[in-house]
This record gives C-alpha cells, structure tokens and sequence, in this order.
C-alpha cells in the first residue's frame, strides 16, 4: 500500500526517491535548528550566570529576591545556627568532629525541601558538610558545580551526576552578597577540609594518640610519608611505645624496609622548639582567647535558647488555634490540643537541658590583662598537662610547621631533624637514638648519687635516702637493700666499708664538723661560699666530705676566722632587773 504523508504546504510519497530526499532534507534541518536554540538558550543561561543574575534554589539561610539577588533569611534562629556550623569548624578543625559536637548536644540544623519549606532535622554528615563547603556562605555566587550525564551499566541507562573541579565551574564571583563568614575565611576553610584527607602531599585531619608528628613527617632517603607504629607495652601504664617507621615502599613494592626510631623523644625535641616559637605571643593569644571564651562561653546554651524562643513561638500559635476552634467540635478541638500539649512539652524539655547545662557550665568571669603576665613561665606546664587535647596541640604544630624530614646518622647513632616553618625558615636538630632496654633503665643522676653515698653509707641507708627524695628505679619501683646491691654490682660501685671510709677520709656534715671543730652550719655555709669542697648528691640527703679537703690552707684559714670570731660575751648587768611574777 502506498503511505502519503501531508503538511500544510505539500503532499509527498515516499515510495518516491525525490520526496524521501525532500523529506530528509527537511528532518535535518529542523533537528538542527532545534539544536541551536536549544544552545542559544543555555548559552544565555550561563552568561546570566557569569554575571551573578541566574539564582536556581538559594541554599538555607538564603532567600531570592524579586531582582535575582541573594539575601540573607530574617529568621535569627537559623542565621545562628548556621554561623554556629562555621564557628565550630574552626574550633575542632574537621567536619566529623563538628558533627560529633552536634550530635552530643542534640542540636538540630535547617534544611530546605524541594518546595522550599524550612524545616529542622537532626544533623548528618552531608548536611554539616555542604554548609561548609558551599561557596555562597563566603558571600560568592556560584553556578555550575554539578555536571550531568548519562552511564550505561549492563545495558541499561542511568542518571548520574559529578561534582566539577573549581577551574570548571561557569560562575564564581566573589564577594557578590552579604556572606556568613568572610571570603579569605571561607578560602582557609577549604584549605582545611582538603587537608584533612590523608594523602601524599596532603596531612589528614588531626586524631586521637601521643604521635605529635603524625602525617607531616617525610622520610629524606626515600621521600615517603612515615607512619606510626606501637609497639610492646610499658609494665605499669599499659600505654604501648610510639615509633616512627618508613616501611611504604617495603609494603607497596616489596623494597628494604628504610628507617624507624623512637618517637617520644623526637617529639619531645619538637615540643621545645614549638614552646620556644609560642612562647612570646602566648599572653597576648591567651588573652584573645579568654575574650572569645567569655563572649561565646556556652555555645549550646546560646543555640537552644533560639529553639527555646521558637518552641514559645510555636506554643503560642497551637493555644491561639486553639482559642479559636468553635468548642463544640470535638475532633478539631481535641487534634488543636494535642499540638498544644506537644509544643508545651518541647518547651519544658528546652528549658530543663538549658537548666541543666548552665549548671554544668558556671558563669567564666573576664579577667584583666594583668592577670595574664606570667602565663609564658606556665605554657610548658600546660602543654604537659595529660588532660591538655591532643589534637589541639597538632593543630599548634601544623599551624607552624610545614613538613618534617628525618634521617638517621649511623655513625653518631643520632635522629637527624630539619624543620621546615611556615615562613621558609629551616631548623636542623639532633637526637640522640635510644637503644634497645634503655626505656627502663635507672636514670644516670641516680647511679652518680650512690655512687656517692656508698662512700659514707650502707645500702640499707641509701635506700632510704633515696626514697626519701621520691626517686625509683627504672621501672618505677621504690628502692631496696637488694635493688642498691644489684645495681653497685652492674655500675662496679664498690661497697660501703668502715675501714675504707677511715683510709679514704670520708665524712659526713656532723664529722666533718666535728672534724674541724665547728658548728655544722659553719661548714655548710663555707661549702656554698666555696671555700670547701663537698658534694651533696641529693637535696634531703646526706653530705659528703674529704678529709684532704679539710686540710687545706683555705680551710684552716676558716677555722682560725671562725674561733677568733668576736662574740660578745654575756656578763651580768647591774640595771637589769628580774622578772618575777607575783603570786597574789
């Protein structure tokens, strides 16, 4: 049969090869022409956006005005809310941790439907996230982030969609509208984000555990990041020993493992360098932050007194609804009251945890700078205080500290540390490597102190002396007869011997007082003068003398000064009267 086809000017038949010909012809061109309007439209959507006239859905916090501009939203409870987001970032340094806080507070976030209905719903991490990440909260205007397609997967089509990179996206104009936080802000923001996911060339965020140098130590041989390693465990504590090893390539590639060592003493080396560069503007930050700490003492309280005022707000409106419900209609009176009675009952709640909270948390007093002065003879106490955070004190560290690069000096048996600042300044240190069972072994001022006191006492009294000076050994145990015994034995102390101390002129304070014949005070006092030499190895300890040293000219020199001393001698006195006490 044949099929004619018939439009407002002609009638073709397509059995025909001129009309197919005619036909196609036609189809293309109108498939063509629909194609470049449909480009000339986008093309004048983008360059509506490029300049800043083109808003689609502002995100919550926003509203769009009648001339395509982006105005913050009248409601305060959801303009504190949000700056709350920012403010707490800052703080804690990463997105889970900002979440975490809100989860522990049970603090609520706004959220924008498809309609465009505010509604508040309990945080999660894409919604904590996208706050932090979207560029119109720094007052930028943006378009084109998101990038559609379409992806075949076992035949069948699906919608997919990818976030684009910075340089791709069609509009980005800062400083367009009003922000919640300051572009450079927002900037240093993102910087932080990024830097939170571990990476080669990147840190990760700052966690939990005694690795002060975690993520922005580098291997100088190799070029590799380090990782952090626990090994055994110390007998009292339970807490495992922190190591450093660069073993990348021997997991990826199966190379020679490179170099590791101890880290507690790397870090404590670092420590010292990061107090000596804090310690000069540590008043003035500390100030700073006492001030902002009094401003914002109670960041939760501030947050559910702004749900306190919306409950009331709501309260009120369910009572009002409820006054103007005809009383004879039970089914809308009854439903009216029931959302009554609710929004009441999440009044009492936010009363009862602000309540509760301004408990936990008194009122911070704001203190006077005065009162801040000698906080910089204090900040290494704080900074090894065990309640002080952890990551607080790595985010000190990369705040001043660029990278880390580390080697081992074989030969000097020495970590080799050079710092790289922020500001491009170098500083190359050295640590001693701490050998195999050194960990737990007695500290060398404690060996030189009975090393001492073997020459005036026995091992039972050396004991007690140094137990009395809170001193233990290497594993932290208190001192006994059988521990001073064993340990004379390793260091080849010899024993303490009454004859030996009578051939080698060994004296304690008394005899050697005794000795010389003067006053115990007498010769102490000469000791630190240093007209004598004694040795007083610890600070409730015994002294300890040589009678050589007691012979010396110096020393008979002081003990002629000492008894030609002139003393006023006591002798009667004619005008003093006696003191007597009447017995009526």
């Amino acid at each position: 049969m044949d099929t004619l086809l018939i439009d407002h000017e002609v009638v073709y038949a397509p059995r025909q090869s001129n009309d197919r010909l005619l036909l196609g012809l036609k189809g293309s061109l109108n498939e063509y022409e629909l194609d470049l309007l449909r480009q000339r439209s986008l093309e004048a959507r983008y360059e509506k956006a490029r300049r800043g006239e083109m808003v689609v859905a502002p995100p919550v916090g926003y509203l769009k005005t009648e001339n395509q501009r982006l105005e913050k939203d009248p409601d305060r409870r959801i303009q504190q809310r949000i700056l709350l987001v920012f403010s707490k970032f800052q703080e804690l340094g990463s997105v889970r941790q900002t979440l975490l806080w809100f989860l522990e507070e049970d603090l609520e976030v706004p959220a924008r439907d498809a309609s465009g209905t505010i509604s508040w719903k309990r945080p999660r991490y894409s919604s904590i996230h996208s706050i932090l990440t979207n560029p119109t909260y720094g007052g930028a205007y943006v378009f084109g982030r998101t990038e559609h397609g379409s992806q075949y997967d076992g035949g069948q089509e699906r919608k997919v969609s990818r976030r684009r990179p910075r340089e791709q996206w069609i509009a980005l104009i800062p400083h367009h509208h009003e922000g919640y936080i300051a572009w450079e802000q927002f900037e240093e923001l993102q910087a932080t984000i990024a830097g939170n996911c571990l990476a080669e060339d990147r840190p990760g965020a700052p966690k939990r555990g005694a690795a002060l140098l975690a993520g922005i130590l580098r291997c100088r041989r190799c070029g590799r990041k380090l990782t952090v390693a626990y090994t055994g465990a110390d007998a009292h504590s339970g807490e495992r020993f922190l190591r450093y090893v660069c073993h990348r390539g021997y997991l990826d590639n199966g190379e020679p493992k490179c170099i590791s060592f101890g880290g507690v003493p790397v870090d404590k080396v670092v420590e010292q360098e990061v107090l000596r560069v804090v310690r000069p503007a540590a008043v003035e930050a500390t100030v700073q932050a006492h001030q902002e700490m009094v401003e914002h003492k109670n960041a939760a309280v501030a947050a559910l007194a702004d749900d306190l005022k919306a409950a009331r707000y709501a309260a009120g409106r369910a009572q009002k609804q409820y006054d103007a419900a005809d009383p004879e209609n039970r089914l809308v009176c009854d439903e009216l009251e029931r959302r009554w009675n609710r929004a009441l009952a999440q009044v009492r709640e936010l009363e009862q945890r602000i309540e509760q909270l301004n408990k936990e948390e008194p009122e911070i007093e704001p203190l006077a700078r005065d009162e801040f002065v000698g906080l910089g003879d204090e900040l290494e106490a704080v900074w090894n205080d065990p309640q002080s955070n952890e990551r607080l004190k790595k985010r000190i560290v990369r705040v001043l500290m660029k990278e880390v690069l580390v080697d081992i000096d074989e030969q000097q048996s020495e970590v080799v540390i050079t710092i790289h600042w922020q500001g491009g300044v170098h500083t190359e240190l050295r640590v001693p490597r701490r050998r195999r069972g050194t960990a737990t072994q007695t500290a060398p001022d404690i060996i030189a102190a009975v090393r001492i006191l073997a020459r005036v006492s026995s091992d039972e009294m050396t004991a007690s002396f140094l137990n009395r000076n809170d001193l233990q050994t290497g594993r932290g145990n208190r001192w006994t007869k059988e521990r001073i015994t064993s340990l004379r034995n390793y260091h080849q102390i010899a024993c303490h011997s009454a004859e030996n101390k009578k051939v080698e002129g060994w004296m304690t304070l008394t005899e050697a007082a005794e000795f010389l014949h003067l006053s115990s005070r007498t010769v102490r006092l000469a000791v630190e003068r240093g007209e004598i030499e004694g040795e007083h190895p610890l600070a409730d300890g015994p002294w300890v003398f040589r009678r050589s040293d007691l012979e010396t000219p110096v020393a008979r020199e002081l003990v002629q000064r000492a008894h030609n001393y002139n003393r006023r001698q006591a002798v009667p006195d004619d005008a003093q009267k006696e003191l007597i006490f009447s017995r009526t």
